[in-house]
């Protein structure tokens, strides 16, 4: 129960805590601060909608966008445009447009103020790996495990888009004396980590695209054989699930992968694909 109080901690936002009661028309409100200077954006929720405010001085105003027959009126970009006196036609409602609107403008007319708007903070991480695959998606006719081993380069927006990441893995696949097949391969994947802590993330990882060079001699029936060499590209929108836990200045790093692929078809076999690695902090 400890362990689930803290990571429920962790994952409250550290805004949850700057919330102040504001009396608008009247009536008493509790906001949020986005951004804090010559103009202010603050912001809530009601029953999951955004509204979001501007404030100047003592006066606050709200940021409107109605909808009347089907289209929205976008009331705001008016508003906007009279605090700021910037154009604002390609300002969108979403609390990132609006802060990077206020955030221009403060920025223009206070020498002092430092910028509040978040920027993208990408990072990589380079790892290696090795494991065993029956490859499920070529002909198999004993469901032969073969070793593989590859290398990954992930890149993570760790400021905006903490729960995902794009990686790119090469991997190899060995035959054998009982299975004459192997494969290289260059993969394009995304991961989406449902949990995720300085210590341990657990992500889906999601195939999205695939070029794969097979060679192979296989004897699928004692007169039938199988042999030549070819490449062809995929998008199998293929499903696995992942680890890394940290160790050091990287992860040690989990995957299996191919679980199931929704536009490839299998041979039947249970999917056997799983690589264990380490992956260090670029």
């Amino acid at each position: 129960m400890k362990r689930l109080l803290i990571l429920l901690l962790l994952c409250v936002p550290s805004w949850l805590f700057s919330q102040q009661d504001y009396t608008i028309n009247g009536e008493t409100v509790t906001l949020y601060s986005a951004v804090e200077g010559p103009l202010t954006l603050l912001w809530n929720t009601e029953n999951g909608a955004y509204h979001y405010f501007i404030k100047k001085g003592n006066e606050i105003t709200e940021l409107k966008n109605t909808k009347a027959n089907g289209t929205y009126q976008e009331e705001y970009k008016a508003t906007l445009r009279s605090f700021t006196g910037n154009d604002t036609s390609k300002v969108k409602f979403t609390k990132a447009d609006l802060v990077k609107a206020i955030d221009t403008y403060n920025a223009q007319n206070d020498p002092a103020y430092i910028s509040q708007a978040t920027p993208v903070q990408l990072k990589t991480r380079l790892g290696v790996f090795a494991g065993m695959s029956n490859y499920p998606y070529f002909v198999n006719p004993d469901n032969t495990l073969l070793p593989q081993f590859g290398a990954e380069l992930e890149i993570i927006d760790d400021v905006k888009l903490k729960r995902h990441s794009i990686a790119v893995l090469v991997r190899q696949i060995l035959g054998n004396n009982d299975y004459d097949f192997s494969s290289t391969q260059l993969s394009l994947n995304y991961r989406f980590k449902f949990v995720k802590s300085e210590s341990l993330e657990l992500y889906i990882n999601t195939k999205i695209a695939d070029y794969v060079y097979v060679k192979q001699n296989v004897s699928v029936e004692p007169d039938v054989e199988i042999s030549g060499s070819g490449a062809e590209f995929q998008a199998p929108f293929a499903f696995g699930l992942g680890g890394d836990i940290a160790l050091g200045n990287g992860y040690i790093t989990l995957l299996y992968q191919d679980v199931f692929a929704l536009n490839l078809n299998d041979n039947g076999n249970f999917p056997v694909d799983f690589v264990v690695g380490y992956k260090w902090n670029l």
